[in-house]
């Protein structure tokens, strides 16, 4: 029997869309604004609305692929249902390096920040808070997909609480000549500060894989994904230009709490404890959500085969995939301990871009085959215009952000990937020729 039957279909709109923001949000908009400062300063808005028209066309190719294809796995069942095993074999490959990376950064960053804010010195503490959260989160999902997406809510309203506070209050003391753009940055500087800056929108890929849990998946993917873009884009826009506002040219210099510093401008010590616990909160709620959806890659790929079947083992009575859920979250842990926020960032974001290509590419193989649910799917306008232009924009932003060592480790994946196809194809041939 298909282990998805097991699953139970409990997530919303409301939910699926306050999972995406929740998941987009969290992936470094306390750090993010120190980042973007330091590549272009005050023109550091325009990475931002470049990002934003990226990911515009990418959540586009989303929401028709997501009214096509509603089984556990997202992307990667998108991808394979489209373009077939291997190039879902390489999705799942590339989604799972994204996932664990982008993780393993943003777990790292919560347990120094949240040692920051307890006022925790020794080096080891941001170690076993970091371990103490990990571990909680994924014994709350072990137990209920209901409880995972219950808690992924509360952690959205408690993360965007804070950056509203300092969105509302910090626009009152904001110095205009910081907000002056005094040179536009070169294209490929900019196509570089995309690349990096990307990794503050990516999420929908990850937030999508428990679609085999979403309640009349083909409606509500597409509108959730379109919703949550809009609601992130204004928020990250918003925090930017305020914390510009009030830091100016220093605000490049904190690359750890950088709202903090610049809320301290304003409210003093407290104002910094607030923005402080906020960005612990962000990243907790973040982690909430990795912890939800990114261990559902591993269980739809030992689903199909390609990972060892105990990983697609579903919990007899909490039906939730518990192996790959513990797995994940140990993998995030080991991850954690080595690396730069930023390597990972630049990793992750190279993985997603990668996986976006191939949805867009996707689209119009599943358009072609005509597949679809019970539910009239959404056919975006155009013909190949979007998924085109979806691939040659992320094109750009690849070609300036990609080093020999990026493409080399990509070529790796992709080869790594055949020779996992082509195992399991003989495997296979050979299990058919001994049932005739």
């Amino acid at each position: 029997m298909n282990p998805d039957r097991q699953l139970v279909r409990a997530v919303g709109l409301r939910q699926l869309t306050a999972h995406i923001v929740n998941y987009t949000v969290g992936s470094g908009i306390f750090v993010v604004p120190a980042i973007a400062a330091a590549q272009l300063g005050t023109a550091a808005p325009l990475a931002y609305v470049a990002c934003a028209v990226i990911m515009a066309f990418v959540v586009l190719n989303f929401a028709e692929a997501g009214s096509r294809v509603t089984a556990t796995g997202g992307p990667y069942a998108y991808i394979e249902t489209g373009l077939g095993p291997y190039f879902g074999l390489v999705s799942g490959i590339l989604l799972n390096i994204a996932q664990i990376a982008s993780a393993g950064a943003i777990v790292a960053l919560l347990g120094q920040t949240a040692a920051r804010l307890f006022g925790l010195q020794h080096a080891a503490w941001p170690l076993v808070l970091t371990a103490s959260l990990v571990l909680a989160l994924v014994a709350a999902n072990v137990r209920g997909v209901r409880l995972g997406a219950r808690i992924v809510e509360w952690s959205t309203v408690a993360k965007l609480v804070p950056l509203l506070l300092f969105v509302l209050a910090g626009v009152w003391f904001m110095t205009p000549s910081h907000l002056v753009i005094d040179e536009l940055p070169a294209p490929a500087v900019l196509a570089t500060t995309t690349g990096m800056l990307i990794f503050a929108f990516i999420g929908v890929e990850s937030a999508l894989m428990p679609t085999g849990e979403v309640r009349d998946a083909a409606r509500t993917v597409p509108l959730a994904t379109l919703l949550a873009l809009a609601i992130a884009t204004v928020l990250y826009l918003t925090v930017q230009a305020v914390a510009t506002g009030l830091l100016g040219p220093a605000l490049a210099e904190d690359t750890v709490a950088p709202l903090a510093s610049a809320a301290r401008t304003f409210a003093g010590p407290l104002g910094a404890s607030v923005l402080l616990a906020g960005a612990t909160i962000s990243m907790f709620g973040w982690t909430t959500g990795a912890v939800l959806a990114a261990p559902r890659t591993l269980y739809a790929m030992a689903r199909d085969g390609t990972l060892p079947g105990w990983l697609a083992a579903v919990h007899p009575t909490r039906h939730t995939p518990h192996a790959a859920i513990v797995t994940f979250g140990v993998l995030v842990l080991a991850v954690s301990a080595s690396g730069t926020f930023t390597q990972l960032m630049v990793l992750a974001s190279l993985a997603v871009l990668s996986v976006y290509a191939l949805v867009a590419l996707a689209v119009l193989r599943l358009r072609h085959l005509d597949v679809r649910t019970e539910r009239e799917p959404l056919r975006l306008p155009g013909g190949p215009f979007v998924p085109v232009t979806t691939c040659l924009l992320i094109a750009w932003v690849a070609f300036q952000t990609a080093t020999l060592k990026e493409v080399i480790a990509f070529g790796a994946v992709w080869l790594l990937a055949l020779a996992i196809h082509w195992r399991r194809q003989r495997r296979r041939a050979t299990q058919s020729a001994g049932t005739t």
